[in-house]
């Protein structure tokens, strides 16, 4: 039907569809839904406005727009083990708004994780709302073993005072433990915020600590480990919940998307199940075989290596910028993304490193022998670059990978 109300269109969602069957995606921040989420997602729940909350609508006839919300917000509690959720944030940014709108007020200071040190946009870069809006100041990691050095947090927590202390990360592959965080908070008087948007999935499985018991508030998409529909969560505990609830709507959003709300209870119904947790298991087990590769080959891991789904790659150790690496793996059917390293010498848009994460090849079916493959796979590309029947081969390989492990079949 779309093909002949609108080609152009419809064209370009086969050729989208083709890409990510024909190709590997290794952006960390990625991954492939259910068609049973997919189908929730392309509903008549798009149809309906359902400003507001269930039981308080601003419209009539959202009985079943109160249903579906209901059974997200229930589900992704007990997922969490948290008192109160909100899931009509639009993103993780929105989410994370929501949370700053909630407790703060402009010029009030925060402490967040650098960015250059793998902290996010939304955490109090100059050029987003955060750091607009608010006193951002950061902590890293240790220059020698790239970790969240905790006495520097602790130092610069005392000097700033912070009211909002900000957890979490963007491009960090090590676990993050949330007590050290929720002593520190205590100490200088401020509230804690776990950003766990790529670890959430891994949360639910028990493979990363759950921030819920330390945080105050708790914030995560939907879309990245836990192969739900792009969106957002907040969490929080029970004397928040009217503050951020009002936070959302109308602080910061209009009428919730209905479709990606439905969607999202179908993701977490998904996440439940010891499917799920299996899954999860094998997506750390793939991150770890392909850093086996990364080391045979010379190739240095950020931090030494990983605990989760994710790899930080310093390229310079091939002779590469982050910019040429995502590029040559482009061309040969591998998509990652360029990403700056601690202590990067190199600006943004060229970068030190490249970042990958092996959720979307897992659900693919990838098991640690693929995944190392993978592993060797890039190493050969970077090394022999100027190579083009490497290229040929490797691009070859990556179709037949993607044969043997098809997506949506």
């Amino acid at each position: 039907m779309l093909r002949e109300i609108d080609p152009e269109i419809a064209a370009v969602i086969q050729h989208e569809t083709e890409r990510q069957r024909e190709g590997l995606e290794l952006i960390a921040s990625e991954n492939f839904t259910s068609k049973e989420v997919l189908e929730a997602l392309g509903s008549v729940m798009t149809n309906k406005y359902a400003e507001g909350y269930p039981g308080k609508r601003y419209y009539g006839g959202c009985l079943y727009m109160d249903r579906a919300e209901t059974l997200a917000i229930d589900r992704v509690k007990r997922l969490f083990g948290a008192e109160h959720a909100n899931v009509q944030p639009h993103s993780g940014t929105q989410a994370n708004m929501a949370v700053l709108f909630s407790c703060l007020k402009p010029g009030d200071a925060i402490l967040a994780m650098d960015l250059k040190h793998g902290g996010h946009l939304s955490h109090g870069s100059p050029v987003n709302f955060s750091g607009i809006l608010y006193d951002v100041h950061s902590y890293g990691v240790d220059e020698k073993t790239e970790r969240i050095d905790f006495d520097r947090v602790r130092l610069q927590a005392m000097k700033v005072r912070p009211k909002l202390i900000v957890v979490g990360a963007s491009s960090y592959p090590r676990t993050i433990p949330f007590e050290p965080f929720r002593e520190i908070a205590d100490e200088v008087g401020a509230k804690l915020m776990a950003d766990v948007a790529h670890y959430a999935g891994l949360i639910v499985a028990g493979l990363f600590p759950n921030p819920v018991p330390f945080c105050e508030y708790v914030t995560f998409t939907t879309h990245k480990t836990l192969r739900g529909p792009r969106g957002g969560v907040v969490l929080t505990r029970q004397q928040h919940a009217q503050s951020i609830d009002k936070a959302v709507f109308p602080g910061i959003q209009g009428g919730p998307l209905m479709n990606v709300v439905a969607a999202k209870a179908v993701a977490f119904q998904e996440a439940s199940t010891e499917e799920f947790r299996a899954y999860q298991r094998r997506v750390v087990e793939n991150a770890r075989a392909m850093s086996r590769a990364f080391e045979a080959a010379g190739i240095r891991l950020v931090s030494g290596g990983t605990d989760t789904h994710m790899l930080l790659l310093d390229v310079r150790s091939v002779g590469l910028t982050g910019k040429q690496a995502e590029s040559l793996l482009e061309q040969v059917g591998i998509t990652t993304n360029k990403n700056v390293i601690p202590f990067d010498p190199l600006p943004p848009g060229v970068t030190s490193g490249i970042r990958i994460g092996t959720p979307a090849i897992t659900t693919r079916g990838f098991t640690g022998q693929e995944s190392e493959e993978v592993g060797r796979l890039i190493a050969d590309v970077f090394k022999q670059k100027d190579d083009e029947s490497v290229k040929l081969r490797v691009q070859h390989r990556v179709l037949e990978l993607c044969e043997a492990f098809p997506l949506y079949a």
